[in-house]
């Protein structure tokens, strides 16, 4: 059963941070918040949290998920970026938008979107979500806290922790953090396109 941690939504403790940070580098699954609900994470090596995400949310395993990144530069390091691309980003980061991007070699094969090498990266806008990277010191996996056959509009957070406490290993609850998905824009070609319009507003292409 997961634990749960209640951390402050704009000056999250230090110690609970170290502790998911911990957890996140032992191969453990955290649900967390972002400035688009909340999300589950795990560390990029981790196999086994990642096939753990795959069951609960009922995916397929080519499914794609995000890097969570503290910096551009960070992101860097795991997708190619144009000059265009990372003006983009600069202006919209941190933010609630993903970010599909050419990977880089860096980025290990089982997480890029097979046809395209692509991967889908972002900056989140929560003190939460950025303290934790940073504690980290390194990139998260994410992906959103949908459940498959469940209407969550409703939710609270406690529906949420109640629902998932014996599917993941800890809870951050900094409170309500909306349910409104990322904006995801695909940068791959030469024009930024947006595929999904969410929380982030549309900019100026």
């Amino acid at each position: 059963m997961g634990n749960r941690l209640e951390v402050h939504p704009t000056h999250p403790q230090a110690r609970l941070i170290a502790q998911a940070s911990d957890l996140l580098r032992n191969g453990g699954l955290i649900a967390y918040p972002t400035d688009s609900g909340y999300a589950l994470g795990w560390h990029l090596d981790s196999r086994e949290a990642q096939t753990r995400v795959i069951k609960l949310r009922g995916l397929d395993f080519k499914h794609n998920f995000t890097v969570v990144c503290r910096t551009i530069s960070e992101i860097g390091t795991y997708a190619r970026m144009h000059d265009a691309a990372f003006r983009l980003i600069r202006s919209l980061t941190p933010g609630a938008y993903t970010f599909i991007l050419p990977a880089t070699a860096q980025l290990p094969r089982r997480l890029q979107q097979e046809k395209k090498r692509s991967v889908g990266v972002r900056i989140p806008d929560h003190p939460t979500a950025l303290a934790l990277v940073e504690k980290l010191g390194e990139p998260l996996l994410s992906s959103s806290l949908v459940l498959p056959n469940e209407d969550m509009s409703g939710w609270e957070v406690d529906d949420l922790y109640q629902r998932i406490e014996r599917d993941v290993d800890l809870f951050l609850d900094s409170g309500f953090c909306g349910n409104e998905p990322t904006t995801v824009i695909d940068l791959l070609g030469d024009n930024p396109q947006i595929t999904r319009q969410g929380k982030g507003e549309a900019p100026l292409l």
